[in-house]
């Protein structure tokens, strides 16, 4: 049903697009090679809204002459044992894989660089973060899609009460406001469950990468590195311990969920929804589904703000979290039509698709799409509709930051994240959690030649 109100909702756009005029019309990109008999495979993420885009490709395949055959669409966690395994083995015979910024490094030796077959200006249109991001060693190895990043997401009533606000300044000889620093976050979201107003104060995912993730976002957010410049491990330091020893104090302290560790993001998501949480970072692809009235509670009930800076202890390298990552488009190295894909890949990440697919609720990577779906939200019945976006276009901007670009991202991740459960449940100090992590990953970063 989602899916069906989201493609209406596209063709009223796009109708109201045309009546702007061809001038101002979102163009296409891709089309200007002739591919006739050609058959271009691709391997990609699928499921829910990211397959709305592939409705597209009959187009391109009308004006080139080409066939476009897809031959797998699996989630992400899916789509990446797919790729290890086919590169491995020599099976990627498809011309266009999916990739994303937290896994492109440990791909790199298996793609085609990128950089010769786009023009500046046809660069110039994304992200530069992101490209950033997506440049290893000086090769370009992937297009990006869509982004995404976390904002601050809080519940409107806590902050709008004046007989809570004056209960916290009671309480702390301070105002209520929306926070900006991790350690307000900790002070109100303790304040909120302590006196009732909540049932949980905040959520976070709780295993997998997902928990690597948040952690690596609140150890940076202080200032902290997952590793020094030698590729030392340097998360069990003071920073480190701090957010360690912050996460576990929450768990015992009934801030976070009791099933915290066993947590994804689709678990975290409905706390929120169900209006049990004060305050949160969450994705911004939760938007629309956070503002449905008959799924969510909290609907009409929730403010954006940009993400915490981190706790104090950094000093002057604290800085706002953006643990972010961007889908993508790669060329395998063994693509049998790899001119062909990279025409492929020009058209899915045109203006035109790439804004067709924005109106969906993801985030673009291209600025002349976001002056688009900033332009459509002006007369928004709900001011938060452009409110976020010209938000989300900020902390693209400024704050995107990936995981480091190695190729043992994943297998740290495996490695880290029951150390950190173990620490969060009170099994182990934050110390003794995080130097056990440190030892192993020390090993397996020996292991991979790193020292």
């Amino acid at each position: 049903m989602m899916r069906k109100l989201f493609l209406i909702a596209l063709i009223l756009a796009l109708v109201s697009v045309s009546a702007v005029g061809a001038q101002d019309e979102a163009q296409y990109a891709g089309l200007d090679m002739d591919l006739s008999g050609i058959t271009i495979k691709m391997a990609n993420i699928g499921g829910g809204q990211y397959e709305v885009m592939y409705d597209a490709i009959s187009v391109f395949e009308e004006a080139t002459g080409a066939t476009v055959e897809i031959v797998a669409l699996l989630d992400g966690f899916s789509m990446d044992q797919k790729l290890k395994v086919d590169f491995a083995t020599g099976a990627a015979d498809y011309d266009v894989a999916w990739d994303h910024t937290s896994f492109v490094a440990q791909y790199t030796p298996f793609l085609l660089p990128l950089q010769d077959y786009f023009s500046e200006d046809e660069l110039a249109a994304f992200s530069p973060a992101i490209l950033d991001a997506a440049t290893i060693d000086g090769d370009l190895y992937l297009i990006p899609r869509h982004a995404d990043i976390s904002p601050i997401h809080y519940r409107k009533d806590l902050y709008e009460d004046d007989a809570i606000a004056a209960a916290f300044m009671d309480a702390t000889g301070e105002e209520l406001t929306v926070p900006t620093t991790l350690e307000q976050i900790d002070q109100q979201a303790r304040f909120f469950v302590e006196n009732g107003h909540s049932t949980l104060g905040y959520t976070l995912a709780g295993k997998e990468e997902a928990l690597t993730g948040r952690f690596y976002e609140m150890h940076f957010a202080s200032g902290g590195s997952l590793f020094d410049e030698n590729y030392e491990p340097a998360f069990n330091d003071e920073i480190g311990v701090a957010v360690a020893e912050l996460l576990a104090g929450w768990y015992v302290d009934g801030v976070i969920p009791s099933d915290t560790t066993s947590l994804l993001w689709d678990g975290v998501a409905q706390y929120f929804c169900n209006n049990d949480v004060a305050i949160k970072l969450e994705w911004y692809g939760w938007y629309a589904y956070f503002q449905d009235t008959d799924s969510c509670a909290v609907a009409g009930n929730f403010g954006l703000a940009r993400g915490f800076t981190g706790l104090s202890i950094g000093g002057d390298a604290v800085r706002p979290s953006g643990w972010a990552g961007a889908h993508a488009f790669s060329v395998p190295a063994t693509a049998p039509n790899p001119q062909a894909g990279v025409q492929l890949i020009k058209f899915l990440s045109s203006e035109r698709v790439a804004y067709e697919e924005a109106l969906l609720g993801f985030l673009p990577t291209r600025s002349d799409v976001w002056d688009r779906v900033i332009a459509d939200a002006s007369d928004a019945e709900n001011p938060l509709d452009r409110e976020r976006l010209e938000l989300a276009r900020v902390q693209v901007g400024e704050d995107f930051k990936t995981p480091p670009l190695i190729a043992e991202w994943i297998p740290f991740s495996n490695i880290f994240y029951p150390h950190l459960q173990a620490v969060i449940l009170g099994d182990v100090s934050a110390q003794d959690g995080l130097d056990a992590a440190a030892a192993e990953t020390r090993e397996m970063m020996a292991d991979a030649g790193y020292y």
